[in-house]
């Protein structure tokens, strides 16, 4: 039975095309990403300065409208509107992909929730781009992008990737690089890690090493520039047999010679690659043995571990 309703006249909604572009190198950008920037109606860019001289290095002369994380609740609902209207946008960030530590991420969710159709067109990620030559374990992987700016919140957030198993990837600013790596350091042990800095520019640079060789090139430098990648290596399954019954043992010394808990800690954190976080709270039980049972030492193996720590509970567990 046809319907009796009024016919719908409006115009099909456009396309909301997600378009990646270089990080560095101009020439890695794809050819349908060229074809999309020059057919669509509009370029929403993060800079409209910067992707006027990629689109102008390439002879596109599309419409540009800013759209970065400072207006994006405002431009969003107008993009939206101009979607519905049926004009196709291409959305662009800087370098590398939107709405992946970059903005984008409200106006794909606007668009997806009011039916409008968005199209991917893949192209460069500093992300996968480093985690591809790094030398790391690449089965499994976490992105976390920048860590949170507060302490609590980002201290929270390092200690719950101590018992991570993928290959970690964060971005980080170089001005606050020396600062994160001890803090990975201290939170994490002192792991392998690769430092990828200015990916498919003239610069470009991989720093192989663990933590504590990451921090010393740093110190010897002074400073570093640049886009920064930093990948971190999985958590092991636990540490060597006997290691953490050492470190323990390394610990009481420590203290008993009227060391002071951090510097114990630090060394033997680097000297056996646990985490510092599991090794202060053994510190605390060391201390609160020694003052209620002077002289007393672990009888067996499980009073030498974290009881409900990282170790036992990893052991018994597998991704």
């Amino acid at each position: 039975m046809p319907s009796t309703s009024a016919p719908d006249n409006r115009p099909p909604a456009g396309v909301l095309y997600v378009v990646a572009t270089p990080i560095g190198h101009r020439e890695d950008i794809t050819l349908r990403a060229l074809a999309v920037l020059k057919a669509v109606h509009l370029v929403a860019a993060e800079d409209t300065r910067k992707t006027g001289e990629l689109l102008r290095h390439f002879g596109i002369h599309t419409r540009l409208l800013s759209y970065h994380e400072h207006n994006e609740a405002e431009r969003a609902p107008q993009l939206l509107s101009r979607l519905r209207a049926g004009e196709d946008i291409a959305l662009v960030t800087n370098a590398g992909t939107p709405a992946v530590s970059d903005p984008g991420y409200r106006l794909v969710s606007t668009a997806a929730e009011a039916g409008v159709r968005v199209v991917p067109i893949p192209g460069a990620s500093a992300a996968i781009a480093a985690l591809s030559a790094s030398g790391l374990p690449t089965d499994a992987f976490v992105f976390e992008g920048f860590l949170p700016k507060r302490e609590g919140p980002r201290r929270r957030r390092l200690e719950a990737l101590a018992a991570e198993r993928r290959t970690v990837i964060l971005y980080e600013s170089p001005h606050r690089l020396a600062v994160r790596l001890a803090e990975l350091l201290a939170a994490l042990g002192d792991r392998r890690a690769v430092l990828a800095r200015e990916l498919t520019k003239v610069h470009e640079e991989f720093l192989r090493g663990r933590l504590s060789d990451l921090a010393a090139e740093l110190e010897r430098r002074g400073e570093i520039k640049g886009e920064c990648t930093l990948l971190i290596a999985p958590a092991a399954e636990g540490p060597p047999p006997g290691a953490w019954a050492e470190a323990r043992e390394e610990i009481r010394r420590g203290l008993a010679a009227g060391r002071g808990p951090r510097e114990v800690i630090r060394e033997v954190s680097a000297r056996h690659g646990l985490p510092r976080n599991a090794l202060y709270r053994a510190a605390l039980r060391l201390k609160e043995e020694a003052e209620s049972n002077p002289g007393r030492k672990p009888r067996n193996r499980s009073e030498a571990e974290p009881e409900g720590g990282l170790w036992t509970s990893e052991r018994t567990s597998k991704r």
